[in-house]
């Protein structure tokens, strides 16, 4: 009787973190459709990367002020509700510019402030390093095409060369979607599916975990 084959052992699926920069993502992906806004970052995660131990979801974003904070407000604490992912929030500072437009006829100061994000690019940096120093995962994948992200990316390749390193840009525009500086820094890279934002929206009321429900914003139906 012939000996039976030793079964060939399961290969074990890469324990990934995903990082997203929440401001790139929504001005890459999300903002011209209101109805795909209410993104379940979990769930489209698990649609992305179905061959993957996902470990843990990072968001990077900053709190906006003006008319659509209770907007953002509300999505945060929609994003909190879900176990997988886990928020760090920077933060914005005002900002001095002159008005570079040729031709202005504008007599009087020229100066004007602007809001500007801060710490979103550090902070994931860090994240990233201090994940792979503390051996989290095998695979980062990265939702960004800013080119900021290119040192660190460079240094974790240098650190954890056997890590991998995915980037998703997210755009629907085909110069935005470009990226060329970060998308050569990564080991694989794509433009960000749009598909899966259909299918992976939150549900318009949610379980607060005190007796109340967080609600879609209206204009995001």
């Amino acid at each position: 009787m012939a000996t039976p084959a030793a079964p060939i052992p399961a290969v074990p699926k890469p324990r990934t973190i995903v990082y997203i920069d929440g401001f790139n993502l929504y001005y890459g992906a999300v903002r011209a459709t209101p109805h795909l806004k209410w993104l379940d970052l979990e769930r489209y995660c698990k649609f992305l990367r179905p061959d993957d131990e996902l470990k843990l979801i990072r968001y990077f974003s900053a709190p906006i002020f003006g008319p659509t904070k209770p907007n953002q407000e509300a999505y945060l604490q929609a994003l909190s509700t879900t176990p997988m992912v886990e928020i760090t929030l920077g933060k914005f500072k005002t900002k001095t510019v002159k008005c570079g437009v040729a031709g202005c006829g504008w007599v009087g100061d020229k100066l004007y402030k602007i809001p500007e994000e801060k710490r979103t690019d550090v902070n994931i940096a860090v994240f990233m390093l201090d994940d792979g120093y503390q051996d989290l995962c095998d695979h980062f994948v990265l939702f960004s095409g800013d080119s900021d992200l290119v040192p660190a990316l460079n240094m974790v390749k240098v650190r954890f060369p056997k890590k991998k390193i995915t980037v998703y840009v997210p755009s629907r525009n085909l110069v935005r979607g470009a990226a060329v500086e970060i998308r050569s820094a990564a080991d694989k890279n794509r433009t960000l599916p749009l598909n899966f934002l259909g299918p992976s929206q939150f549900p318009d009321k949610i379980p607060d975990g005190a007796g109340g429900f967080i609600t879609r914003p209206a204009t995001w139906v």
